[in-house]
């Protein structure tokens, strides 16, 4: 509970750029998908550990995976609306 709590309050601070709406499904989305996104992120760690830059690699993986992503973000705005 606690490392939950830790992790939607780092994730605000990183996302604290977006609207507070985009936010909270950016994250409903990772707390009902962790797995999906731990792979985005190994994926992303491979490509700059390969010497490409973060942002680069992070709009490279989201743009491969933008198809599972939607679907993921999709599902997530439907169940909070008929939840």
């Amino acid at each position: 509970m606690f490392g939950d709590f830790l992790i939607r309050q780092m994730m605000k601070k990183q996302l604290a750029a977006l609207p507070a709406d985009m936010q909270e499904k950016l994250i409903a989305a990772v707390e009902k998908n962790p797995a999906f996104f731990m792979e985005l992120a190994k994926d992303i760690q491979e490509k700059v550990k390969g010497g490409m830059d973060q942002q680069v690699a992070v709009m490279a993986v989201v743009t491969e995976r933008k198809d599972e992503l939607a679907r993921l973000l999709s599902e997530d705005a439907n169940t909070a609306s008929h939840g």
